[in-house]
């Protein structure tokens, strides 16, 4: 499909887009997995497609991070089908931050920015858009 998004991200500036693109993904916290041999961490959400305003729709969403060192997840829940909604995706020294409502987030120590963003199945209607309260 044509309207099906595939970034990848460098350096800050790239992560920044891909973080602005996930905004209110959400994301179970049992679709979040950490493969220490392939140092790669990936999780699969769906994600509101802030770049189609007009007409409210979600898609499913793979983030993989590659040349993770190590994860740490803080505030994280115990249920597994919890559902977390992505605020923010960062970098902070040697370390990305992916920063979830409510407080739980995951640091990933990294070498270097590397990552990939790919909807991997078509868009569906969205019952709301997401609204942000200052």
């Amino acid at each position: 499909m044509s309207d099906l998004l595939l970034l990848l991200a460098e350096d800050d500036a790239d992560l920044a887009t891909i973080s602005a693109l996930c905004q209110d993904m959400a994301v179970k916290a049992g679709d979040i997995g950490y493969d220490s041999r392939a140092r790669r961490v990936a999780l699969v959400g769906n994600r509101f497609r802030w770049e189609q305003p007009a007409t409210p729709t979600r898609v499913r969403t793979l983030l993989r991070f590659d040349g993770a060192l190590k994860l740490q997840r803080r505030g994280w829940p115990a249920d597994r089908g919890t559902v977390l909604a992505l605020l923010a995706i960062r970098r902070e020294g040697d370390a990305i931050l992916v920063d979830f409502a409510g407080g739980a987030g995951l640091r990933l120590e990294v070498e270097a920015v590397d990552a990939v963003m790919e909807d991997v199945d078509g868009p569906w209607g969205a019952r709301a858009v997401p609204e942000h309260k200052d």
